[in-house]
């Protein structure tokens, strides 16, 4: 895990060296840059697997050239079937590059969380790849005729023409579906190599060009008329063993949901498969009354986890919100439990598994169970904000959620939360839910078996709930309902910081009298504008991370 960074056409090693900088906190364990007449690449690194070995950039024999932030989960197996290959590490990521001399699907073959920066000297082409549902960061823009690649958006700043731009129209995207759309992020002219996309650029003239971009994996819902809850079990129980591949510590992020608690539930069975140390578990909340610090405690004790407890400080949420914003390159001023929790886990593992994923797969959140109505949220959203926008995908439970792995929920919203904020502390999150055996059995669901026609609080994720309790999960935590992480860790807290934020929030609404009307039922959001454009924007996004939410906020009102 790492942050990486690539120049091509007028590379510079200061400025890639600038980009790497920025990019710190993804890898504290080491950086280097490389650059060569028109291409640079730089690297971050967090060393997971094969930690004395592996740094990069990577060089292979055949002229290439890698930098890669993720893990390749299947690296042991394409060592065994490449016995010929010049192996010049025990790590993981080298596996791209023997591949790479397989022929043109290389990309298809990895099994694995990653995003690729790959320089074919023969060729003179740069290949840029995302993993097939997005785990891994990896934006991109052209300045001046140079293509600029990063981990984090806030890496392109090191080069002295690019001057960091709100974009409008993802902003309305992402205020009136609650996350952003498609490749689009909240900068302009800035984007995301789309998931599971390989693309390929070289130069023209000195300048950068796309050559060519394909699709190389995508995962369609296509439900059956009937399934197995043991098998859908197994196939997460598989995915959880594949994610405890390291040679560091390996923790769980335990928020007392079933999703997470499922993650802990299986973690024995895992680690026995793998062979690796069975992983301890994390919960923070604001208080020992929370429910889910509760169900947390509940879990850890009927499965005999060793676990890490730690109640917020009362001032947590207003000091948190600051980093939340500068990390998260988005709106988010709610979902704050994830900064200290990552804080807290990185002082003593360097990896964690999380429960992501699951509510996309199996129909978990409370609004798919009426469609109609947040088709009519989003439709005034974009009504008000004189925008207008197809809502088909909302026609039927299946579309919506196909959509929304699709084009944003998953890999703009969840996926980047958890990225950016375990990230910003050194930390790598996995995501079981999300590896390739269970991503395959849950997308043949029957429909009726994710979320019955029903409307009864607790009855989403029915498949998974069926799986659960095939687990040893007390049965009180497979039945118990979602609530949103955010509120459910520390309500108490959210409140009171929206409540004493409101007069600053009323006044945003009017600085954005475009958007406005999208925010009106989410001051919060009005919020996250002021502290994004502060932080990002203003004085080309540099150096204002360590400035409190009053003090960024005033600036602009």
């Amino acid at each position: 895990m790492c942050g990486i960074a690539a120049m091509l056409g007028g590379a510079d090693a200061s400025t890639l060296s600038k980009m790497i900088e920025l990019l710190e906190h993804r890898g504290p364990d080491g950086n280097k840059v490389w650059v060569d007449d028109e291409i640079g690449l730089g690297h971050s690194r967090l060393a997971i697997v094969d930690i004395h070995g592996s740094d990069q950039p990577i060089h292979s024999e055949h002229g290439s050239v890698l930098v890669a932030n993720g893990e390749i989960y299947n690296h042991k197996e394409t060592r065994a079937e490449l016995k010929n290959y010049p192996w010049k590490t025990k790590g993981d990521s080298e596996s791209i590059l023997a591949l790479q001399q397989q022929g043109d699907d290389w990309v298809s073959r990895l099994d694995g969380i990653f995003a690729i920066c790959l320089w074919n000297a023969k060729r003179q082409e740069l290949t840029l790849a995302r993993d097939p549902l997005g785990v891994k960061p990896l934006l991109r823009t052209v300045v001046d005729g140079t293509l600029l690649v990063a981990s984090e958006a806030k890496a392109l700043r090191a080069h002295e023409s690019y001057q960091p731009k709100m974009d409008m129209a993802a902003l309305q995207q992402r205020i009136a579906f609650e996350y952003p759309l498609d490749n689009t992020t909240l900068f302009e002219g800035v984007e995301q190599v789309a998931p599971g996309t390989e693309e390929v650029w070289g130069l023209q003239d000195g300048k950068a060009v796309l050559l060519r971009s394909k699709k190389y994996k995508q995962y369609n819902i296509t439900p059956k008329e009937d399934y197995s809850a043991k098998t859908l079990l197994d196939s997460l129980t598989n995915s959880i063993a594949d994610r405890l591949m390291s040679d560091v510590p390996v923790g769980i992020v335990l928020s007392g949901g079933l999703d997470s608690a499922l993650v802990a539930a299986l973690s024995h069975q895992a680690a026995q498969i793998a062979g690796q140390p069975v992983p301890e578990c994390w919960t923070v909340a604001e208080d020992e009354d929370n429910p889910d610090w509760q169900a947390a405690e509940l879990v850890a004790s009927e499965l005999d986890l060793c676990h890490h407890q730690t109640i917020l400080d009362p001032d947590a949420f207003g000091s948190a919100v600051p980093d939340m914003c500068w990390h998260g390159e988005d709106l988010d001023v709610t979902v704050m439990f994830f900064q200290p929790l990552f804080q807290i886990m990185s002082k003593d593992v360097t990896v964690g598994l999380c429960g992501q994923g699951a509510d996309e797969l199996h129909a978990g959140y409370p609004r798919y169970r009426d469609l109609d109505q947040h088709r009519q949220l989003i439709q005034g959203r974009l009504d008000r904000m004189q925008s207008t926008q197809d809502l088909s995908m909302f026609n039927s439970l299946q579309d919506t959620l196909q959509f929304e792995i699709e084009r944003g929920q998953l890999t703009n919203f969840q996926l980047r939360l958890v990225d950016r904020h375990s990230m910003a502390h050194g930390l790598e999150v996995r995501v079981p839910f999300l590896g390739s055996s269970h991503v395959e059995e849950a997308m043949g669901l029957p429909m009726q078996e994710r979320l019955p026609n029903s409307k009864k609080w607790g009855e989403e994720k029915k498949a998974l709930r069926s799986a659960a309790a095939l687990s040893p999960l007390p049965t009180s935590i497979v039945k118990r309902p979602k609530l949103p992480a955010g509120r459910a860790t520390a309500p108490r807290m959210l409140d009171e910081f929206l409540d004493e934020m409101m007069p600053r929030a009323k006044q945003l609404m009017q600085r954005y009298p475009s958007l406005s009307g999208g925010m009106k039922d989410q001051p919060e959001i009005a919020l996250g504008m002021g502290l994004f454009e502060s932080m990002h924007i203003l004085e080309g996004g540099m150096h204002r991370n360590r400035m409190t939410v009053v003090d960024l906020l005033d600036e602009l009102l």
